[in-house]
């Protein structure tokens, strides 16, 4: 039977009791209906599950006991991070989960000449919390005890200037240099960078040519951002990382 993982922002041992935060209770007692004396496991994202049991059971609240805890191996040798132009609403939420669920490591939301997503900074902000929401869902659905980090939105020449120096940097063209059979593992990982539904502008191609980032021909099609990331991780962890 499949035990029912939930994730929890708290400090984790075993033998410990403690009192779940408002909505993991939520989630195990009124959305997965388990009652007293039924298991799940709960993670933080320290690469360990913990195999709880619910010891109490309130109308508001509820109480596991930790009875143990055991590592987690399952991320990809490679390190992947997709740096993804700010797509609308359930689009960017696809993104994020799909990508959290094929294992990358870092999603970098970057604003470019073509986004079509104005944030101010309240907005930023919430998007970001919901963002974050959405990739610890991922990894609870996926097995992944490890979360993503998801940063701040940010403008793309910011973006490209603060990633490593020694990561192989990567985004589609039809036309580029690279095809998956050329690619070779970097120290500093693999970067993926990702127009916004409006492709990356002249001017976006230049800043990211000038940060080092080369191109990768992936198919003869256009793809839809929220498509292209996803094939392009998949396609790079088959090649490079776990899903070969």
């Amino acid at each position: 039977m499949r035990v029912t993982r939930c994730p929890v922002e708290t400090p984790l041992a075993v033998g410990q009791t403690l009192s779940l935060p408002e909505d993991a209770a939520n989630h195990l007692v009124r959305v997965m209906r388990l009652r007293e004396g039924d298991g799940c496991v709960l993670f933080n994202g320290d690469g360990h599950d913990y195999r709880a049991t619910l010891v109490v059971v309130g109308k508001r609240d509820a109480q596991v006991r930790i009875e143990a805890a055991a590592a987690v191996d399952n991320e990809s040798p490679l390190h992947i991070t997709l740096l993804q132009g700010i797509a609308r609403g359930e689009k960017m939420d696809l993104i994020l989960q799909k990508a959290t669920e094929l294992g990358v490591n870092a999603i970098v939301p970057v604003n470019a000449e073509r986004t079509e997503v104005k944030l101010d900074a309240a907005r930023a902000a919430k998007r970001l919390a919901h963002w974050n929401s959405v990739v610890v869902s991922a990894c609870g659905q996926s097995g992944r005890a490890r979360v993503p980090g998801v940063a701040a939105p940010q403008a793309l020449l910011d973006a490209a200037r603060s990633l490593p120096a020694d990561a192989l940097k990567l985004t589609l063209d039809p036309l580029g240099e690279h095809r998956l059979s050329t690619l070779q593992a970097a120290p500093g990982g693999v970067v993926i960078a990702i127009g916004p539904e409006g492709g990356w502008s002249p001017r976006d191609r230049q800043a990211l040519e000038q940060a080092g980032f080369q191109g990768l021909q992936l198919g003869p099609r256009i793809l839809r951002t929220e498509t292209a990331g996803l094939a392009a991780i998949a396609a790079i962890q088959a090649r490079l990382g776990d899903l070969g």
